[in-house]
C-alpha cells in the first residue's frame, strides 16, 4: 500500500454488555468504499455467567455481515430467521426499509465457559435500494471461495476479486478478503482490487515502505490498485473495499440513509414500536438519547 491515506488503531466501544474494538467510522474517514461500520469483537473469554446479549434493535438502509473466528451467536430477526452463526460462515442480513434482529449466546452455551471472537460489519445500500424489502442469507464456510497461492491462504468472504465471486448476495461492487500466511510473503494484490481499500491486521505484522504495522491497526488507501505489502510470519489480515457511493451517508445509531428525514422517520417509528417484531425474542433497546 504505497499510498496510505489513514492509519488507525481500533478504539474500544460497548455493544450491549460486550466490549468491542471499533475500526470504522472515525472522524477523518466515515467509510471505505460502501463499508460504513466495522467492529472487532473480542477475543473474549466469557465465564459461565457471562453471555453476549444484544436485544432486538432496528436497522435501515444497510446490510450487516457477521463473520466469526471463534464461538457462536444465535441470530433472530423480524423476517422469522433463527440461525446459529458458526466460525467461517457469513451471516448477511439486508435491512432495506427496516428490519429488527437480536444477537445472543446460544442457549446450550449460556451456562458454561465460552469464547467469542469475530467481525461485525455494515455495508451501505445503493440509494436506489435503500427502501428494498428486507432479505437474509446465510452462507456456510464450505461455500466461501478459498484457495492457496505461493503458500498464502486466501478467502473471498464477500464480493468479487481475483476473478472469483462469493456466494454472499451483495448489492454494489465490493470485496472482503481474508489473507493468512505462516511465512514471510510479499503480497501484491493491487491489480485484483478496485476503488478504495482498508487493510486490517488481525494478527501479526505487515511491512510497507520500510514501516512495520502491528495487530489491531487498519491502513486505508484511496487507490486500491496500490495495495502491496509484506506479511510477516504467522500474520492474518482482512481487506475491505470497493467503489464508494457518490452520495453522502448519514448514520444515527443503527440507521443509515442518504436523507436525514429518513433517519428521523425511523427514529419516530422505533419509539412508537412500529417496526416489525423479532420472532421468539421480546426484548427492546430504547432509542439512544
Amino acid at each position: 500500500m504505497s499510498n496510505i491515506d489513514f492509519i488507525r488503531e481500533e478504539k474500544a466501544a460497548n455493544i450491549g454488555n460486550f466490549l468491542v474494538g471499533r475500526l470504522l467510522p472515525f472522524r477523518q474517514k466515515r467509510s471505505i468504499g460502501p463499508f460504513v461500520f466495522i467492529d472487532h469483537m473480542g477475543p473474549a473469554c466469557l465465564a459461565d455467567y457471562e453471555n453476549l446479549d444484544v436485544p432486538p434493535h432496528p436497522h435501515i438502509g444497510l446490510s450487516t455481515l457477521t463473520y466469526l473466528f471463534d464461538g457462536a451467536i444465535m441470530h433472530r430477526d423480524s423476517m422469522g430467521t433463527e440461525v446459529e452463526i458458526q466460525p467461517g460462515a457469513v451471516n448477511w442480513m439486508t435491512a432495506g426499509k427496516g428490519v429488527v434482529h437480536s444477537e445472543r449466546t446460544p442457549e446450550y452455551l449460556r451456562h458454561r465457559d465460552k469464547f467469542l471472537h469475530g467481525l461485525q460489519i455494515w455495508v451501505a445500500l445503493p440509494k436506489a435500494l435503500e427502501f428494498m424489502e428486507p432479505e437474509f442469507c446465510h452462507v456456510e464456510s464450505k461455500d466461501i471461495p478459498s484457495w492457496e497461492q505461493d503458500g498464502v491462504q486466501y478467502k473471498l468472504i464477500a464480493g468479487e476479486a481475483f476473478g472469483k465471486k462469493s456466494a454472499v448476495p451483495v448489492y454494489s461492487p465490493l470485496y472482503m478478503i481474508e489473507i493468512q500466511t505462516a511465512e514471510e510473503k510479499l503480497i501484491d494484490i493491487g491489480p485484483h482490487l478496485f476503488g478504495e481499500s482498508g487493510l486490517y491486521i488481525l494478527k501479526g505484522e505487515i511491512e510497507n515502505q520500510g514501516h512495520v504495522y502491528g495487530s489491531k491497526q487498519i491502513l486505508i488507501t484511496k487507490d486500491a490498485h496500490l495495495c502491496s505489502f509484506t506479511m510477516k510470519p504467522d500474520t492474518s489480515v482482512y481487506i475491505f473495499g470497493g467503489e464508494p457511493f457518490p452520495e453522502e451517508r448519514f448514520i444515527f445509531w443503527n440507521f443509515v440513509a442518504t436523507d436525514k428525514t429518513t433517519i428521523e422517520q425511523a427514529k419516530e417509528d422505533w419509539r412508537a414500536h412500529r417496526f416489525p417484531k423479532v420472532i421468539n425474542d421480546d426484548g427492546y433497546v430504547p432509542l439512544p438519547g
